[in-house]
C-alpha cells in the first residue's frame, strides 16, 4: 500500500497497518476501545439515561479476546513506527493497565504516563465509588534501545508560561461548539479534546511529521495536525465516523508558518564555543569580562580562556572559582563593555549561531 497522508482510510486498523509500508511513520497516537463491559444502564438522579459508551466496537467477549485484539494492533503499530518513532495510547482504569502491560511484553520503552485531569467530570451518580475525574495516556519509544526521539521540550515550556511541564494535565472535557452532534446528541462517547492533542502533538512532532490515528473516530488527531502542520493518516471502521470526520477535517485550516513555528530546543542549536567569539573578532583579546555588578572581572586570552587572580580556565570554571560555587554558566555570568554600555556575552552567541543557521 503506498502512502498517501493526509486521508482517511475506511477498514480495520489491523489489516490497513499491515499493509502499509514499514518504518514511515513519525508518531501513533491511539485511543483504543476502553472495554467498559457496562453490565446495566446508567441513570442520572433525575432517571435521565447517561450517554454511556455502548456500541459493539466497544465490546469483547471477554480479557482474552480484547488481549488478543490488543497485542495485534500494538504490533501493526510498532512495525510502522519509525527507528526514531514513538507512540501515545490512552485508556481509563478498565483498559490501560493490561494495554500497558502488553505494550512491554512488545517491547516498547515507557517515557512517561500521562494523567489527564478532567475539570469537568461526570459525576459518580450511584455514589459508590470515587468519581472518576482522569484518564492516562501511555508515552513510548518504540524501543528501550533507541538513541532518537523527538520530544519539544523547549515548546511544552514555553506552552506552560516557561514552567517545565508536568505529567499531570488539567484539561476540560470535549464540550460546546468542539464536540460533534448527531440527531442532536453526541457523535461519538469518547470524543477527545483538540487541547489534549494539541499538547501530545506539540510535544512529539516535527512540522511535516506523520501522525497515524488507527482509531481515528470523528477526526480530533487529523484536525490538530492539520492545523498544526503535520501530516496525518485516520483510520476508521464505521462510516458515520468516517463522514462526521470527513467534514470537520474539509472545514480546517492548515497552519501557516507562523502558527507552526515551535521554540527550538537548546540541544538543537549549533555548538558555539567561547574561543569562537574571539577568532571572529566579537571579543578582542585582551579585553575584561565583568559580572553584571561589576563585582568580578577577567581578561580574555588569546585561546579563548580567562585569567583572573591567578585562576585560568573556561568562562564556566573561572566564573565559579571566583563565586566559590561549584560550578557556574559563564554564558549568563560574563559581560563585555561596548561603547559604555555592558553586553551580555551570550547576546554575541546568539549573533554567531544566528549567522550560522543562516549559512
Amino acid at each position: 500500500m503506498r502512502l498517501q497522508p493526509n486521508q482517511i482510510i475506511a477498514g480495520e486498523c489491523i489489516s490497513v497497518m499491515q499493509s502499509m509500508p514499514a518504518q514511515a511513520v513519525d508518531l501513533v497516537f491511539a485511543d483504543p476501545p476502553y472495554n467498559l463491559q457496562l453490565q446495566n444502564e446508567l441513570h442520572r438522579p433525575n432517571m435521565t439515561k447517561v450517554d454511556a459508551v455502548t456500541d459493539r466496537w466497544d465490546q469483547f467477549e471477554g480479557f482474552a479476546a480484547y488481549d488478543e485484539f490488543t497485542r495485534a494492533w500494538l504490533t501493526a503499530c510498532k512495525r510502522v513506527l519509525k527507528p526514531t518513532g514513538s507512540i501515545w495510547v490512552i485508556g481509563s482504569y478498565h483498559n490501560i493497565f493490561r494495554v500497558g502491560k502488553m505494550m512491554q511484553d512488545l517491547g516498547y520503552w515507557i517515557m512517561n504516563d500521562v494523567l489527564w485531569i478532567k475539570t469537568n467530570p461526570m459525576p459518580n451518580f450511584r455514589g459508590v465509588r470515587f468519581t472518576n475525574a482522569h484518564e492516562t495516556l501511555i508515552w513510548c519509544a518504540k524501543s528501550q534501545d533507541q538513541k532518537r526521539y523527538t520530544f519539544n521540550y523547549d515548546a511544552m515550556k514555553a506552552l506552560n508560561d516557561d514552567a517545565q511541564m508536568r505529567s499531570d494535565w488539567l484539561l476540560p472535557l470535549c464540550s460546546g461548539n468542539e464536540r460533534l452532534k448527531a440527531d442532536g446528541k453526541k457523535a461519538h462517547p469518547t470524543q477527545k479534546p483538540e487541547a489534549l492533542l494539541h499538547r501530545v502533538v506539540l510535544a512529539s512532532t516535527k512540522p511535516g511529521d506523520l501522525v497515524v490515528d488507527p482509531f481515528f473516530g470523528t477526526g480530533t488527531t487529523g484536525a490538530v495536525a492539520k492545523r498544526l502542520g503535520r501530516r496525518y493518516l485516520g483510520i476508521e471502521s464505521r462510516a458515520d465516523y468516517l463522514a462526521l470526520a470527513t467534514d470537520r477535517l474539509r472545514a480546517v485550516e492548515p497552519g501557516c508558518d507562523i502558527a507552526t513555528a515551535m521554540t527550538p530546543s537548546k540541544r538543537s542549536l549549533p555548538r558555539v564555543p567561547f574561543g569562537n567569539l574571539v577568532e571572529r573578532g566579537l571579543i578582542a583579546p585582551g579585553a575584561v569580562l565583568t559580572d553584571a555588578k561589576r563585582r568580578h572581572s577577567a581578561r580574555v586570552r588569546a585561546d579563548g580562556s580567562l585569567i583572573a587572580d591567578g585562576v585560568t580556565g573556561s568562562i564556566h570554571r573561572v566564573a565559579a572559582e571566583l563565586q566559590g560555587a561549584p560550578a557556574c554558566n559563564g554564558w549568563a555570568f560574563w559581560y563585555v563593555e561596548a561603547k559604555g554600555e555592558l553586553v551580555p556575552v551570550d547576546l554575541l552567541r546568539q549573533q554567531v549561531r544566528a549567522q550560522m543557521i543562516a549559512g
